[in-house]
């Protein structure tokens, strides 16, 4: 390679660097080299073959490096077509789950193919912060987890604790480990009240008393009786199963949780404590009996199922491009009934035969979206608990109803304010009549239009900004796409890999 070269190619790196917001520490870091390397190969003072070039574009195009204290924006630009295929990647919702279950094994917890997502990261920081040893594989495919003997709670990262609902999870592993312990309100999404209350009443069953004063869950664990524990859930929630079950596996004796989840989540987190050695029946029903261990200290390693609403995000990209496109690694009894609907809008599209995920127990297929003509739905879209339709698939569906002819009631039960973050569609031309909190109607079609937009405090309402901004015509700004972070790794390089044209920048 010529000198001119090397300066060529080195002012390419330094300009791709800087136009991230990187710092030469973070990015020699990730690189294994000194700093003064980089700098030289910025410089041109050092050749650099092309293998070397591809392990430098790839720490730079690597999601998890981001400017420090510099806000992320995306520069869309529209409209465009999709094609090609995609792989679904893991839960975000089983990884965190899986990570806060972590905490009940004395031994080695390895995860295979966990998401490289804000929401991880924030669980990872807090997770460090207590005494737990975190280690990624090089190829970042792998995270090893080693609990300490006795967690540090007083150094806990309550900055990072607070940007993330997940620390809720947390109630039911330390109940067993500290007889008094304190967490911070739980954040995450902006999408209002969401009551802990289930969580509280089905934890007394394990002697966890909890006061909230002053932005803190100050909790005590009192003993217990002993004997079979039947707990029936107020409301049938993920997280709060997930709760019970993390406690539960840690009583040595029977517990029995009758109006249970039965979603992928709670699924993965099943099949985890079983590898653990804890005995579960009824896996995928509403009425689980679990049967704990005096202690938990095994060398394991699981992977968590893929993640049904990042499948149903992208089958929004295809129908609101009006692209073909293969959603590969799809875990279809997930996505049932969301098809199902879909298939009575109009959508065509194909389904491969199945396949199982690397758990072994979840059921996956390719699908194939085609260019559809869409009417709107005959019934109102609304949630369900599982098999339902999944609340966080929900705001897909007001995408996919602004593209369709006709008026469509999208009825939001759950949460009342996610409805009025997808008001937010209106900007980039969708026709959006609020009736009140929790109900939105959506008429089509629509003539997608470019607009700058801040994102809402809100994950899956700003994703559709993202995706709808793809079939708008101009240049989409989305600021502040923190929240996108959370749930979905590198997504705008993976769009653009599928024919998008979306820019990252930082101010």
């Amino acid at each position: 390679m010529t000198s001119k070269s090397s300066t060529g190619i080195g002012r390419l790196i330094r300009d791709a660097r800087m136009q991230r917001g990187l710092t030469h520490s973070q990015v020699a870091e990730a690189l294994a080299l000194e700093p003064s390397v980089l700098r030289d190969i910025e410089m041109g003072a050092r050749s650099v073959d092309l293998d070397e070039i591809a392990r430098i574009a790839a720490a730079l195009q690597d999601p998890s490096l981001a400017p420090v204290g510099r806000t992320m924006h995306l520069r869309i630009k529209g409209p465009t077509t999709l094609s090609g295929s995609i792989d679904v990647r893991s839960s975000k919702n089983a990884a965190v789950a899986l990570l806060c279950a972590s905490l009940l094994n004395k031994g080695r917890t390895t995860l295979e193919g966990i998401a490289r997502i804000e929401e991880v990261n924030r669980i990872l920081e807090v997770l460090e912060s207590i005494g737990v040893q975190v280690t990624w594989s090089a190829d970042k495919s792998e995270l090893e987890l080693i609990r300490p003997e006795t967690l540090d709670l007083a150094s806990l990262d309550v900055e990072a604790a607070r940007r993330t609902r997940s620390v809720i999870m947390f109630l039911g592993p330390l109940l067993h480990l500290l007889p008094e312990f304190r967490l911070p309100y739980a954040g995450g999404c902006d999408l209002g009240t969401r009551t802990v209350t289930p969580h509280l009443q089905a934890l007394q069953f394990f002697g966890l008393n909890v006061k909230a004063t002053d932005g803190w869950y100050n909790a005590a664990v009192r003993e217990t009786d002993g004997g079979v524990r039947h707990i029936t859930l107020t409301e049938r929630g993920d997280t709060v199963t997930e709760n019970v079950l993390m406690a539960a596996a840690l009583y040595p004796g029977t517990t029995v949780i009758r109006n249970a989840s039965p979603n992928y989540m709670v699924q993965d987190l099943c099949f985890f404590l079983e590898a653990l050695g804890v005995t579960l029946e009824g896996i995928g029903s509403t009425t689980l009996t679990v049967t704990g261990a005096e202690e938990i200290s095994a060398d394991v390693r699981v992977a968590p199922s893929e993640d049904p609403i990042e499948a149903m995000s992208l089958i929004t990209a295809a129908v609101v491009t009006k692209s073909e496109l293969t959603v590969r690694r799809a875990p279809i009894e997930f996505l049932e009934i969301e098809l199902a609907i879909l298939g009575d809008m109009g959508l065509q599209y194909d389904l491969s035969q199945e396949y199982p995920a690397a758990n072994g127990r979840t059921r996956l297929v390719d699908i194939t979206v085609h260019p559809s003509t869409l009417r709107a739905a005959q019934d109102k879209i609304h949630p369900m608990p599982f098999p339902g339709l999944n609340i966080d698939n929900l705001p897909f569906f007001a995408v996919i109803a602004a593209e369709a002819e006709g008026r469509t009631l999208i009825h939001d039960w759950v949460y009342e304010n996610r409805a009025i973050h997808l008001l937010e569609l209106g900007k980039l031309g969708a026709r959006t009549t609020l009736l009140d909190p929790h109900r939105l109607v959506v008429e089509g079609p629509t003539n997608w239009r470019s607009q700058e937009i801040v994102c809402p405090p809100a994950l899956r309402p700003a994703v559709c900004l993202l995706l709808s901004s793809m079939a708008a015509r101009g240049v989409t700004v989305l600021r502040d796409v923190y929240v996108i972070n959370r749930g979905y790794e590198d997504l705008a390089n993976r769009l653009n890999r599928l024919g998008a044209d979306i820019q990252v920048f930082y101010d």
